[in-house]
């Protein structure tokens, strides 16, 4: 049922391309969703240029027929649409579950807008039930993974890392770093931790997505709900900031 779910986010999000766009294209299931989405627009004569953050998703969308370039090419973007392993109300997220979160990050930042699809489940009240993943230079990777631990014991979280593995050995993400997860629980203070990390030397990057996001379509039994900033402030009463700006409108 996930599946539909994600293909039904996936499809509302294709809805928003037009022709003309340089859009970023995510990588994972959900993604995978939007590729072959697009596609079919694209072969009822959308005209658009992408930028993958993956080869997985490059050779996904290259079989397809969708026009593909690089940020070296085109270092500037329309929209990014990707997929996320959690997203909170504040559209803060936990992205790299499939090990692209480096490019992820990269195309994401370099595009005017970002637009997240996800099944209802990966809508969550706090960060941190799905695993940090944390991508860091081969080079040194035992001091990094101890810098780590230090930086998470001292903003009192649970110091449960785990090199990532596939087929045996470490897995290597497309910049030929490996990553690390850590098992957090809770992340009560994201950008906090953010910044604490990249302070770290071997870290290369990180799958918390702060302040990225413009919208998402998080899709569930009650069909394709939207969230953006707007209705974040209406959902969770945020009145202080609802006050502050009728004070200055007065002005």
């Amino acid at each position: 049922m996930s599946d539909h779910f994600k293909q039904l986010a996936a499809e509302r999000a294709a809805e928003d391309v037009t022709s003309g766009m340089r859009l970023g294209i995510g990588t994972g299931s959900t993604a995978e969703f939007f590729v072959r989405a697009l596609a079919k627009r694209i072969d009822d004569g959308l005209d658009i240029i992408g930028v993958p953050t993956s080869e997985r998703t490059a050779e996904l969308a290259s079989s397809l027929g969708v026009k593909l370039t690089t940020l070296e090419e085109m270092p500037e973007l329309d929209l990014t649409v990707d997929g996320a392993d959690e997203l909170d109300a504040n559209l803060a997220l936990i992205k790299g579950g499939g090990g692209a979160l480096l490019r992820e990050k990269i195309v994401a930042a370099a595009s005017k807008q970002m637009i997240v699809i996800a099944d209802g489940s990966k809508n969550v009240p706090t960060l941190g039930q799905f695993p940090l993943p944390i991508e860091v230079v081969p080079f040194g990777q035992e001091a990094t993974r101890r810098a780590i631990l230090s930086a998470l014991a001292d903003l009192g979280l649970p110091q449960k890392l785990e090199l990532r593995v596939a087929g045996g050995q470490a897995f290597v993400t497309d910049g030929g770093h490996v990553i690390f997860d850590a098992h957090l629980e809770r992340i009560e203070n994201p950008a906090l931790l953010a910044e604490a990390l990249v302070e770290i030397p071997g870290v290369v990057e990180h799958g918390l997505f702060l302040k990225l996001a413009s919208k998402a379509y998080v899709a569930g039994e009650d069909g394709v709900k939207t969230i953006t900033p707007a209705s974040i402030l209406a959902n969770f009463g945020c009145r202080r900031i609802l006050r502050r700006t009728a004070k200055e409108s007065k002005k």
